[in-house]
């Protein structure tokens, strides 16, 4: 999987459709995660995966230093899916996704990451927002806005 982490004081996704731009999710402060699921991933990563983001200190504390996941701000995630994300662009000038899942895999891969999140977060924070985890739509085409905080963007590796 390849997914690139965002520290964001909010970001939102609109699904654009043929009549109109229907706004699905919204965020405050938090982290926007980019996520992309490719053919050789499993479900074995997905539990660490999910650890990994809601754990990564990339919010500051007190001494200016990045010491404080999502959860201890009692921020927002964002999870949005982007098979992009798996391009191979070594060669030519078109991007091939012959390294991407099958849609089918990658919305089960990413259904999973996003349940055993919700799952994990309500376990380790105990007061957060009812809607602290929101997601994309797979396959659809989205316009994703966000404000950068930082700017503090990571890809992460599990």
């Amino acid at each position: 999987m390849i997914e690139l982490l965002q520290r964001v004081n909010s970001a939102s996704v609109t699904v654009n459709d043929a009549n109109n731009g229907e706004k699905i999710a919204c965020i405050s402060q938090g982290l926007l995660v980019l996520l992309a699921v490719e053919k050789k991933d499993d479900d074995t990563v997905i539990d660490r995966l999910a650890e990994k983001i809601l754990k990564y200190r990339v919010f500051v504390d007190e001494a200016d230093k990045m010491n404080l996941s999502v959860l201890d701000i009692k921020g927002s995630v964002l999870m949005v899916p982007q098979f992009t994300l798996a391009a191979d662009t070594q060669k030519g000038l078109r991007p091939s996704f012959s390294n991407a899942a099958e849609p089918e895999k990658g919305f089960t891969l990413f259904t999973q990451l996003v349940d055993i999140m919700r799952t994990k977060g309500e376990l380790m924070a105990d007061d957060l927002s009812a809607n602290w985890l929101q997601t994309g739509r797979f396959g659809a085409d989205m316009a994703v806005e966000l404000i950068n905080d930082g700017p503090v963007t990571f890809n992460l590796t599990v």
